[in-house]
């Protein structure tokens, strides 16, 4: 076959997808940007508001960008409530929190996960067994221990959990250290590595995108918390952005 008859058989190829492959492509791409626009309207619509002056909030029919655009609202959240007091607190309390998930959970999922102990298994089904219960059912009961325990008012009640370790973020990494070969154990035991060695340098890095997925999930509860800040919370210097 001549060069002539090669381009000729490449000009009448259809392409991939049919000769309509285009237009299911631009039918696609529509749709996507459609439901982009569904999803993105409600943050344009709350950003916009933001600097419309208070007559033209409520105004009927509704305007999406303001006639006059105004940064009163904002000088109004930073003088009429400590909003940096409460950025601060929540700062503090989902950054710990984040840190108790990272270093707490991940030892406990590996012990489920790889170590060799009798009750291994009944203990994990108690774990499960704890994700079932719905919050409100262990809401008094929790109050009135950290009431007891004079800690109420602070914002330990909402740390100390993470520390002791959270039962979602626990099968989590269990089921993500299921996946890691018990080979790379063994070498790093023959090696003469310790557990918490083994735990450190080889473990570690491999989970680290379970660990980043849980400290994700752990920052957007603490931060997005209404129900338990409002319960232990009783001082506003403590308040955070959800309550305050």
């Amino acid at each position: 076959m001549t060069t002539a008859e090669i381009d000729a058989v490449d000009r009448e190829r259809v392409p991939v997808g049919g000769r309509f492959g285009w237009l299911m492509t631009t039918y696609r791409y529509a749709l996507i940007v459609l439901l982009a626009a569904v999803f993105v309207f409600p943050f344009v619509v709350m950003l916009t508001t933001a600097f419309k002056v208070s007559d033209e909030i409520f105004t009927a029919p509704p305007q999406l960008l303001p006639h006059a655009w105004t940064l009163e609202h904002f000088a109004n959240a930073l003088v009429q409530i400590p909003f940096c007091r409460f950025l601060i607190n929540t700062i503090v309390i989902a950054g710990l929190s984040v840190l108790g998930t990272v270093l707490v959970s991940p030892l406990i999922a590996y012990s489920l996960a790889k170590l060799r102990w009798r009750g291994r298994n009944l203990l994990f089904i108690m774990v499960l067994a704890t994700m079932m219960l719905p919050p409100q059912v262990t809401l008094i009961p929790i109050y009135m221990m950290w009431n007891k325990a004079g800690l109420t008012g602070t914002i330990l009640p909402l740390i100390v959990p993470a520390f002791l370790g959270t039962p979602f973020f626990i099968f989590l990494i269990r089921q993500f250290l299921l996946s890691v070969p018990d080979e790379l154990i063994e070498a790093a035991k023959v090696d003469g590595a310790s557990e918490l060695r083994i735990y450190w340098s080889v473990v570690l890095p491999i989970a680290r995108p379970a660990l980043i997925t849980s400290a994700v999930f752990q920052f957007v509860w603490a931060w997005t918390d209404f129900l338990y800040p409002l319960i232990y919370l009783n001082d506003e210097e403590s308040y955070t952005l959800s309550i305050g």
